[in-house]
């Protein structure tokens, strides 16, 4: 670590957290100690959380409070994690409709949030201090993970127009101080792409940070022209708030010579898991329950999939209890090799609308039919949407204009695995733009799974 980044690290970003009153400092301390209790003092120090969000929950909070006296659920008698399985689950449904019964009555300063509602109407919900140091030391202490820090040059690719409209003089000089660089996502044309690849020669970063899709594209851009990317010194490449596809990761590490990390979050979920340089993806045990639910709501043992349910312990002022997060995702029974006591996730598969409905109900993950385009040199890139069980519509940026012969070819492959009577639209465009989020989505299925 050179000295400008421990000035950073050590006191520049303390001093702000500080002034933030945010105690994220204290926190990411503790959270290096945490990470490896042995798995019996790490459940009794979740159990312990847990108790104090649900007391504060029925004594503070008016949708709790209404809720567990409904219900009889009395928070002084949680003796388990498992005890979390017998109160209902809180969906974006419930808190558009609850949103001020929601709020703690002893919250001081909560801050306005809001997904960027890239699948459908953007989320609205508050966020208080606590919530906000305990997510920014999580992310914090996974990137010390990869032997980087606050402070060491970052490139972030992003899209999303809370971040991006937010960058006033500020934040701009906040980011010069702690020398991130933040590029927009949101357009990746060719003259746009050559400025990023300068940006990130000169700036020689040691980390970059984005989404899996963006990166991809940029490294691919790279590649395809002969730009050599390995030389610039980066340490590890973070991305997040999309599935990784294991190309993606392939060619993300290949062309800027880096490992790749897999985060796992939401401005929602909070910060939940990430990968280290052992592989395991650890879940941010210290603040989250990480549950794992059928669609019946019934709770699924490690190694099965099932929608990811999120308890944010650090949420009292707005609680995030059993929240459903639409994505879907496997709990490992296993250790991390690193020693770290921290529970994984197996696998974050995506979202629940990544995954399609054949013509006979069976439920299959978008990949099946992300293969199939993806084999074909030719494509540049593609989307996929399921409009309903009959129709399906792609579609594909091309190098050279597709041959019928090749339009029969993918149809052909769609219909068997979606059914032979499913009607296959193919539409060649000249570009496919992100969702208003930024992020970009291969696979879109609009029919509800059962």
């Amino acid at each position: 670590m050179n000295l400008y980044t421990k000035l950073v690290s050590g006191v520049l970003f303390p001093t702000q957290e500080y002034l933030k009153k945010h105690n994220t400092v204290a926190i990411r301390k503790q959270m290096e100690i945490s990470q490896w209790w042995p798995e019996d003092q790490l459940k009794e120090f979740r159990l312990t959380r847990l108790r104090e969000l649900l007391t504060h929950a029925q004594t503070h909070v008016p949708y709790y409070r209404q809720l567990f006296n409904e219900i009889g659920f009395k928070a002084e008698a949680v003796n388990s994690l498992n005890d979390l399985a017998s109160l209902p689950f809180l969906d974006k449904s419930k808190i558009r409709a609850d949103t001020d019964a929601l709020k703690s009555g002893r919250a001081i300063g909560l801050a306005k949030f809001n997904t960027g509602g890239s699948s459908g109407e953007p989320l609205i919900f508050y966020i208080g201090k606590q919530r906000v140091s305990h997510d920014v030391a999580a992310k914090w202490r996974a990137t010390r993970w990869w032997d980087v820090d606050i402070g060491d040059k970052e490139i972030v690719v992003w899209g999303s127009p809370i971040e991006l409209g937010a960058q006033d003089d500020i934040r701009g000089l906040r980011d010069k101080l702690l020398r991130t660089t933040l590029l927009t996502a949101f357009e990746m044309s060719a003259q746009k792409l050559e400025q990023f690849l300068e940006v990130i020669r000169a700036t020689r970063p040691k980390m970059l940070f984005g989404y899996p899709s963006a990166l991809s594209y940029i490294a691919n851009y790279a590649e395809e022209n002969g730009q050599a990317m390995n030389n610039l010194g980066i340490k590890v490449a973070f991305v997040t708030s999309e599935r990784l596809y294991d190309n993606q990761r392939e060619k993300i590490s290949r062309v800027f010579g880096c490992p790749v990390a897999n985060g796992y979050g939401g401005r929602d979920a909070g910060f939940i898991a990430h990968e280290c340089p052992d592989g395991g993806i650890h879940i941010t045990a210290e603040d989250i329950i990480v549950e794992i639910i059928d669609p019946q709501g019934n709770t699924l043992p490690e190694g099965e999939a099932g929608e990811i349910t999120v308890t944010h312990l650090a949420t009292s002022d707005f609680p995030f209890i059993r929240y459903r997060t639409g994505d879907v995702g496997v709990l490992d029974d296993k250790q991390c090799k690193c020693g770290r006591g921290l529970p994984l996730l197996k696998e974050i598969q995506g979202r629940s609308t990544d995954f399609l409905v054949t013509q006979d109900g069976t439920v299959m993950h978008g990949l099946a039919l992300i293969y199939i385009l993806r084999d074909l040199p030719q494509i540049r890139t593609f989307k996929i949407v399921q409009e309903s069980i009959d129709l399906t519509r792609v579609s594909v940026v091309s190098d050279n204009r597709l041959t019928q012969p090749l339009v029969d070819q993918i149809r052909n492959s769609f219909k068997e695995r979606l059914g032979q009577n499913v009607e296959i639209v193919i539409d060649e465009v000249t570009d496919i733009a992100p969702e208003k989020s930024g992020k970009f989505r291969y696979v879109i299925s609009k029919v509800a799974l059962n």
